[in-house]
């Protein structure tokens, strides 16, 4: 469910999986994997991953 919703925000931002590493400062592998549920980012992660989304609203 949580790699769903990462998917779900970052299409809704118009952000590629490499635009969003970028930003995340990961590779876009790493993005695939959360996306695929193949792995899951730690908390201080989440944490990031929320305040880059919610960023692209202001």
């Amino acid at each position: 469910m949580l790699n769903e919703n990462i998917k779900a925000v970052r299409k809704s931002k118009g952000l590629s999986q490499e635009e969003l590493a970028v930003k995340l400062n990961v590779v876009r592998q790493t993005v695939s994997k959360w996306e695929n549920g193949l792995s899951v980012p730690d908390s201080d992660m989440l944490i990031t991953i929320s305040e880059v989304l919610v960023q692209l609203d202001l």
